[in-house]
């Protein structure tokens, strides 16, 4: 089942949530910071030992002091017109947080809107890869959830997933 929520990933009792972390994975900006900010400081400490992660890519921790047991982050794309690979770069993160999942006995999953802040990633098209990865992986995973900050990201998800 995937589920559209509006509101604060750190707050969601869930197997795993998904950072839309940078390439250091020490925190940032965004969701980032937030999750940093809400698992404390044992969050950095860990991810520090992780050796980064690339774009496309991603890497799982304990959730520390978050209501989720693990927290995969994974590195978007930085939009640059769309011509650079950025499409098939945010697929793959998304795609590749379900395999760390899976890999690590996931069965419930949140997704925040990988790019779409400060990275500029377009969100009617970042909506339409995510949902499109997250039908396939659906019949893998109890619920899978794409938790949106504002109404109008949630709206999104759920007119797309209504087509």
């Amino acid at each position: 089942m995937i589920r559209v929520v509006q509101g604060d990933i750190t707050r969601l009792a869930v197997d795993a949530i998904v950072n839309a972390a940078n390439e250091t994975l020490l925190g940032g900006g965004g969701v980032d910071g937030a999750i940093h900010r809400a698992a404390g400081p044992e969050l950095k400490a860990y991810t520090r030992t992780l050796g980064g992660c690339r774009p496309g890519d991603a890497k799982i921790s304990p959730g520390f002091r978050l209501p989720a047991r693990f927290v995969i982050h994974t590195v978007g794309p930085v939009w640059h017109g769309g011509d650079q690979g950025e499409a098939e770069v945010l697929r793959s993160c998304y795609r590749r947080s379900f395999e760390v999942a899976l890999e690590n006995g996931v069965r419930t999953i949140a997704f925040p809107a990988i790019s779409t802040g400060v990275y500029g990633y377009p969100k009617e098209a970042a909506t339409r890869i995510a949902v499109s990865v997250m039908r396939a992986f659906e019949p893998r995973f109890d619920e899978i959830i794409a938790c949106c900050f504002s109404a109008d990201d949630a709206e999104r998800y759920r007119r797309l997933l209504a087509e």
